[in-house]
């Protein structure tokens, strides 16, 4: 497993200007260089609503920020939302029995994912989430993966900090 270099990680993401953008994309840069991904989206759980609001996408096109995702009650929300682990589906149709945007995942070359929670005070507020080829989400490659919850965890956070700040000055 590749070694995590926290410091030119945080090194990127104390660059002023386009932030959170640029903390995101040392995150996902981190990601294909740790893990691999075709596509990779960081969202907020919102539990509330049970809706996932994406924070960041490298498919933006086929999957803009800040677009919500509904969640209902399956697999998925077992594993991630209650039990706060790491969701693993490495077929399509396996990624069908959770999702109902299965078709647009194949379509972008998409047949495996992952799903990363991250946990702060007992709750998860978000999720890293992973795709590429069949079969491509190995043990390692799970592990190299949940080695980044504390970096999403930082870009999430940071997001939100931004948010409200932008909020107090409105």
């Amino acid at each position: 497993m590749p070694t995590f270099d926290h410091n030119a990680f945080l090194a990127r993401l104390a660059e002023p200007g386009n932030q959170p953008h640029a903390a995101f994309e040392a995150l996902k840069d981190l990601v294909v260089e740790q893990v691999g991904a075709k596509l990779f989206t960081v969202t907020t759980v919102e539990m509330g609503t049970m809706h996932s609001e994406r924070l960041y996408s490298n498919m933006p096109d086929a999957y803009p920020v800040y677009g919500l995702k509904p969640y209902e009650e399956n697999d998925w929300t077992d594993v991630v939302l209650r039990d706060k682990r790491t969701f693993v589906a490495n077929t399509i149709g396996d990624i069908a029995k959770v999702f109902f945007d299965s078709e647009l995942i194949q379509s972008l070359g998409c047949e495996s994912c992952i799903n990363v929670p991250l946990v702060v005070d007992g709750r998860v507020i978000g999720t890293l989430n992973c795709l590429h080829d069949a079969g491509y989400y190995t043990p390692d490659r799970i592990a190299a993966a949940e080695a980044l919850k504390l970096a999403g965890t930082v870009c999430v956070l940071f997001n939100s900090t931004l948010k409200a700040e932008e909020a107090a000055h409105v």
